[in-house]
């Protein structure tokens, strides 16, 4: 990126969050040699993308970077209860993106 350019604001809907962060994960694990998984709003990050906390922090970096502090994983998070965070979906996690940014397009 060079002086003054800026990326596209974030899109409030599904498919454009579900694209950004099927990205995020792709990253992640092509790090792991992995890239052979598709990434839909079933996909489980416990289950069946086989992450542990240390990349749930990475992606909540990611997540922070693309959309900014509004939507803030680690209170996400912080509301759920254990068997949920086990079996968390990347879906689940569309849709908090997508609820958030409305919220922020919303000014509320």
């Amino acid at each position: 990126m060079t002086i003054g350019e800026q990326t596209a604001p974030p899109v409030a809907d599904e498919r454009s969050v579900l694209a950004d962060i099927a990205g995020m994960l792709r990253t992640m694990l092509d790090e792991y040699g992995v890239d052979d998984i598709e990434i839909t709003m079933q996909t489980r990050f416990t289950e069946d993308l086989e992450l542990e906390s240390i990349d749930l922090v990475a992606l909540a970096g990611s997540l922070e970077a693309r959309y900014g502090q509004h939507v803030n994983f680690a209170e996400f998070v912080a509301d759920l209860e254990l068997d949920e965070i086990i079996d968390l979906s990347v879906g689940r996690l569309v849709d908090h993106v997508v609820r958030k940014l409305r919220t922020v397009e919303g000014g509320s």
